[in-house]
């Protein structure tokens, strides 16, 4: 799968994941999604950023919660 908007480069931000063309982290759009923020809430803390953008990161953190099996020493 190819996420255009999303920009993985060791030279930004150490190599996570970003929304291209910015230094937004997805994990920062993430986590504000998990806290329940809006997508016009999370434009308004990065207004370079678009809807389809906010929906590249959650479908980008969906696809890395993907897999086969937990090992079961991750669940405590």
């Amino acid at each position: 799968m190819t996420f255009s908007r999303i920009t993985i480069d060791p030279a930004i931000c150490h190599g996570k994941p970003v929304v291209q063309g910015t230094r937004v982290l997805v994990s920062n759009v993430l986590a504000s999604l998990a806290a329940g923020e809006s997508f016009p809430e999370i434009r308004g803390h990065y207004p370079n950023l678009t809807d389809d953008d906010i929906r590249s990161a959650l479908e980008f953190g969906s696809q890395l919660a993907q897999f086969d099996t937990l090992p079961s020493a991750a669940l405590g």
